[in-house]
């Protein structure tokens, strides 16, 4: 029979199906049935069981309470959602079973734990419907913010602006999980969740508003139902966060450059190297920043770089300001190591999960506001007039928190947290426990003078109170007064009537301290919460400041440029250089070039050169150069000169994608056809190496059809960059008026090559590969045999019989290189048949005769 806790749980797994239940049992939370299996398979943990009633025993893992975080981040990783069930009444007052219910559902997109957050990073919650070829998105991070930002997408750009976002978790109605990218977690919610009216109206019921005009999505019926989407599964799932949620903020995709996968890893934005580390990345590069808020919004600016010269100037004049002043930027940045995490402190705060430690943090940060104003101010420029516009002081929340809280608090409701003066009545309890305490800290000795008992003690335990302890040789000396409360082996404890009413006493004040500094606190964070709107406004203004500052920093440490960015069609860059390889080289090192394209006049530069020269990092440090100056930052280069571009197609690399079964080659032919269907007069292409994943022949077609496509579609005609062996594409230059040549120099002494990195006119006439693998390390025998072979290949071989290797077992191995070789008669009579004028049967016919030639020899 079953007993009444296995009712208990089977009552709320019921009410929570897709979620781990984490049932609070005494000092565990304990899981079962299959939920166990799954816990102690991820969390590798011990699978027991559990007998419940007569003749049942279930499966059964579980985990200390006090570890709950760690293990916690470990089942989110895994993509669990997870359902905490606490103890909701007193196990020592409680008649019969505990009441239990769950206090809150953990899911990737709802985390607010600061152990499982990354600190430089968002963790969005991302909401997504689709109509027709029209896509709704609404997105938030929960840790972070109190706006939802809303938008309307195509279909075709939705995957692209997820990618970006790179949401811890995604909800969407059941059907449409198909049509989100593979690295998004998704959450299903019902569909009656993102129907118009019901999310409308829950829209307007959450932020207490008649109308959504206010926002500017009222006629946006698909950015109303993303939200509400969104709204659902919070309500659902972390309450306390969605009513934190303030407003609505409607996005436009126009404002800025989309970056799609490819682009996004072969530029190496955020983790780069043969083992994708973030160590090798331009984000590393570039991230200075001193705060977690600045560091994420430079990730943000960093994948997201802007599409109009006005906001553009606006940051780069914000950039100069703090660059041209190394004395300013140094006090900014001590000023800003005081302050903590702003957007997260204020959130945890307004959701009750905050610690004393916390609003201390978030006092001292508030308090370094006033110094950053007067930095701003000091020369009223009008580049800081809008950061200092938007930035609140702050004070008076400062001030509360400075007031109420001690400046070394420890736990809520240890008597330590609320500073003295605060609140008279907590005052005085504090007065008379510390006087109760006072008088039996002094007892023992007191009761040793009296009694002459010298080994007498005073002690405490939870059991049994305050004591008096005695050992067995002084009972006789024990005074009359003294009542027996304990026997031990060794002696006795005994009790007082004073000490009895000063023990009433401690504990009484110490229970009164506990539920007033509680009482307290809560009244702090609620004045905290309601003042979130002005500290999350200066602290999205602080990570400004620091952005400006990190970027500034960057600009003088790496002997970076502001560009000029306009309207033309110009990348126009003087000794320009790749900013992640460059700060891992020793100072002086890289090797700087030039670069010159314009959609007018030299739109396609076709780049030949050897292996290992450098073509791959001068492709992308074009690449990144166009995508810092759009991003507001200064540039590693002398000069520069960026004609706005709308996106950076990059095809880069070799790669399968086994799990949809693509090939290298097919991943390459899908990725060059999605930037040729994508790209715009505007755009900046990057190609490397097209058509390398098959035959020579077929391959050399499609580069060279790919080239043309390019410079000769009136719809595409877009600034590109092709690297490539294929020496014969240098052609294109003589017969295509905007494409030039360019390669990479290389310096010769007898065997010996040297790659200069030095990127000139013209095509190269060799590709070095021999020399590469070489270098690479192949064994010496590979290396000879190489060079013969290319020696044949490139004389007069090709009308001879193929060489032969001499391999080290002593026989012969002869490599045919040439289909007809060594029978010239066949070649030649081949060479004159008119195959365009034949039938198929006669040239197959002619196909035949030829062969039974070549079999008599």
């Amino acid at each position: 029979m079953t007993t009444p806790v296995r009712r208990q749980y089977l009552d709320i797994k019921r009410r929570y199906p897709d979620c781990i239940l984490l049932f609070r049992l005494g000092d565990f939370y304990e899981t079962f049935d299959e939920d166990a299996r799954v816990v102690a398979r991820d969390l590798d943990i011990a699978l027991t069981a559990r007998a419940f009633g007569k003749g049942e025993k279930h499966p059964l893992a579980g985990i200390p309470y006090h570890a709950l975080d760690s293990y916690l981040g470990r089942l989110i990783k895994a993509g669990h959602k997870v359902a905490i069930c606490e103890q909701t009444s007193d196990p020592a007052v409680s008649k019969g079973i505990v009441d239990r219910e769950v206090v809150r559902v953990v899911t990737p997109g709802t985390v607010i734990e600061p152990s499982l957050l990354e600190e430089r990073s968002n963790n969005y919650l991302a909401s997504v419907v689709v109509e027709a070829e029209e896509a709704g998105l609404a997105y938030t991070d929960v840790s972070s913010s109190d706006t939802v930002f809303v938008t309307q997408v195509s279909l075709k750009d939705m995957p692209l602006e997820l990618t970006r976002l790179a949401p811890a978790e995604a909800v969407a109605p059941q059907g449409l999980h198909g049509v989100l990218p593979d690295m998004v977690k998704a959450a299903t919610v019902a569909d009656e969740a993102f129907r118009l009216d019901s999310s409308r109206e829950m829209l307007k019921e959450e932020l207490g508003v008649a109308t959504l005009e206010g926002y500017g999505i009222e006629h946006s019926p698909l950015m109303i139902r993303a939200a509400g989407g969104l709204f659902s599964y919070l309500g659902q799932n972390q309450r306390q966060a969605l009513e934190r949620i303030a407003k609505l903020r409607p996005y436009d995709l126009k404002s800025t450059m989309s970056l799609d996968p490819q682009t996004r890893r072969n530029l190496e934005l955020f983790a780069g190297g043969r083992w994708e580390s973030k160590s090798y990345s331009l984000l590393n590069v570039l991230d200075l920043t001193k705060t977690s808020m600045g560091s994420r919004m430079l990730r943000q600016w960093v994948g997201q770089p802007l599409m109009e010269t006005t906001a553009i100037r606006q940051r780069q004049d914000s950039v100069e300001w703090f660059h041209k002043d190394r004395s300013r930027r140094n006090r900014v940045v001590r000023t800003l190591s005081e302050v903590s995490d702003m957007e997260r402190l204020v959130n945890r705060v307004k959701s009750s999960t905050s610690s004393a430690r916390d609003l201390v943090a978030l006092r001292r940060s508030l308090e370094a506001i006033p110094e950053l104003q007067a930095i701003l101010g000091e020369d009223d420029s009008p580049h800081m007039n809008w950061l200092l516009a938007k930035l609140p002081s702050c004070k008076e929340t400062a001030a509360v928190i400075h007031q109420a809280i001690a400046d070394d608090p420890g736990q809520v409701g240890e008597g330590t947290v609320i500073r003295s003066g605060f609140s008279a009545e907590l005052d005085e309890l504090r007065t008379a426990a510390r006087s109760a305490r006072g008088y039996i800290a002094k007892l023992e000795g007191q009761e040793r003078e009296r009694t002459g008992i010298r080994n007498l003690k005073v002690g405490y335990n939870k059991v049994f109170g305050y004591y008096i302890e005695v050992t067995r040789p002084n009972l006789p000396r024990v005074p009359s007064e003294y009542q027996r409360r304990q026997t031990l082996t060794g002696g006795e404890r005994f009790i007082t009537p004073e000490l009895k009413d000063y023990e009433n006493m401690i504990l009484n004040a110490r229970e009164r301290l506990e539920e007033m500094e509680i009482s307290l606190y809560r009244q702090v964070c609620n004045q905290v919460g309601q003042a979130s709107g002005p500290i999350l406004h200066a602290a999205e203004t602080v990570a400004h400041i620091d952005v400006f500052t990190a970027l500034a920093e960057a600009a003088e440490r790496f002997d970076y440029v502001r560009p000029e960015v306009d309207e033309s069609t110009a990348i126009e860059i003087k000794d320009g250089r790749h900013p992640v390889v460059e700060a891992m080289l020793p100072p002086g090192d890289f090797v700087p070039n030039d670069t010159s394209l314009s959609g007018e006049e030299a739109g396609l530069i076709i780049l030949t050169g050897p292996n290992m020269s450098g073509k791959s990092t001068y492709l992308r440090q074009v690449g990144l150069i166009v995508l810092m100056a759009q991003m507001g930052s200064f540039v590693p280069a002398r000069s520069a000169r960026i004609g706005l571009v709308d996106r950076i197609f990059t095809r880069v690399g070799l790669q399968d994608d086994l799990a949809v079964g693509q090939s290298t080659f097919m991943v390459e032919m899908v990725e060059t056809a999605s930037i040729l269907n994508s790209a715009t007069k505007r755009s900046l292409v990057i190609l490397d190496e097209i058509g390398r994943g098959t035959s020579t022949y077929d391959g050399l077609s499609i580069a060279q059809a790919v080239a043309e496509h390019i410079h000769n579609d009136p719809m595409l005609g877009c600034r590109t960059l092709f690297a490539t062996h294929y020496q014969e594409l240098t052609e294109l230059a003589h017969t295509l008026p905007r494409v030039r040549n360019y390669s990479v120099s290389v310096s010769e002494e007898g065997d010996a090559v040297t790659f200069l990195h030095r990127i000139v006119p013209g095509g190269a006439d060799r590709s070095y590969g021999v020399h590469v693998a070489q270098l690479a390390g192949l064994p010496r025998d590979v290396i000879l045999r190489a060079w013969d072979l290319l020696r044949y290949l490139e004389g007069s071989g090709r009308n001879g019989a193929a060489p032969r290797g001499e391999p080290k077992d002593g026989g012969n191995r002869a490599i045919q290189l040439d289909l007809f070789a060594g029978t010239p008669a066949i070649t030649e009579e081949l060479l004159k048949l008119d195959v365009t004028a034949m039938t198929p049967m006669e040239a197959i016919n002619a196909l035949y005769a030829l062969q039974q030639k070549a079999k008599d020899g």
